[in-house]
């Protein structure tokens, strides 16, 4: 094998996120439930026998040179001793400091991808603890599957969900993920909710995890969640960045319900119902705007063993 090309690597949406603590070496703990939407980055791998690992962007913004990209791939040869080496291409199309988990899901489907280009057979739970030395989302889009998180963002359960429909729409401006939970009026004390009061075991359901023994998790109602949760960073991101409560009213004028993903500045709408989706010409100027489909599993979960 010496290519793999068109590799996806797909955004989340945080359907709520909520900051439960925090801890004495300053990282909060939250509670949240990641969703994989197909709203896709692409990568492409060409194998280096040289050993060196080199990137070149198509589209959006240039990245700095030491990207969660090559970085992904340095961290696997240093984990492993491997001495082949890549070229990646990315064609960038999540933006940036929206919340969607686009720089991480990058990272991950660079590690599932070299585990396979190189041919390493690492199993996904080494993968995922080389991923968490580069960002707290890493090891959720390695697992492959929509979860309920908790801790700093490491413990999954996973989660079985509805289809549902989806516009994000992410406004011009952005905002420090650092600055944001680093505020001072960070509501960091929200009482944590239990899995059980949201899912139900699903001994039916033929997936992997139930073959193998274990419990599946079933969420029946998207809209349930939503009403339940919210967004403990979307006040500060708000204060930071007024584009989010900006893109909040526009999805109200629309008749749909906005809430922010992740650590912002990207909001979206469940918009339950629709056959004909409506036309997305009156998005403001210079905002990125899209209608999203969330994915059960992550197209690249085939790609190492559990």
């Amino acid at each position: 094998m010496r290519r793999l090309l068109d590799v996806p690597a797909p955004a989340k949406l945080n359907l709520f996120l909520h900051i439960t603590g925090r801890r004495d070496d300053g990282y909060h703990l939250l509670q949240s439930v990641f969703m994989l939407i197909d709203w896709c980055d692409r990568l492409d791998f060409e194998w280096r026998s040289d050993g060196h690992v080199s990137r070149e962007d198509q589209g959006g913004p240039p990245l700095p040179a030491d990207d969660l990209c090559t970085r992904a791939a340095r961290a696997l040869q240093a984990a492993t001793g491997c001495t082949q080496g890549v070229h990646i291409t990315l064609r960038k199309h999540l933006p940036a400091e929206a919340g969607l988990g686009g720089g991480s899901s990058d990272a991950a489907s660079t590690l599932l991808a070299l585990n396979r280009l190189w041919g390493l057979g690492l199993k996904r739970s080494q993968l995922a603890a080389i991923g968490l030395k580069l960002g707290a989302d890493v090891p959720f889009f390695i697992g492959g599957r929509n979860a309920w998180v908790e801790g700093i963002g490491e413990q999954m359960t996973p989660l079985s969900l509805p289809p549902g429909r989806f516009l994000v729409v992410k406004p011009q401006g952005g905002a420090s993920t650092q600055k944001i939970f680093s505020a001072p009026g960070l509501k960091r004390d929200t009482k944590p909710a239990i899995l059980l009061g949201f899912a139900a075991h699903d001994t039916q359901n033929e997936s992997s995890s139930a073959k193998e023994g274990k419990p599946e998790w079933r969420v029946d109602s998207i809209e349930r969640l939503l009403a339940f949760g919210h967004n403990d960073l979307q006040p500060v991101a708000q204060a930071l960045c007024p584009d989010v409560g900006n893109a909040i009213r526009w999805l109200s004028q629309q008749g749909w319900s906005g809430r922010m993903s992740g650590s912002g500045t990207a909001v979206f709408a469940h918009v339950p119902q629709v056959s004909d989706l409506p036309p997305l010409a009156e998005v403001p100027v210079g905002w990125t705007a899209r209608w999203c489909s969330n994915m059960d599993v992550h197209p690249l979960a085939d790609w190492c063993r559990d």
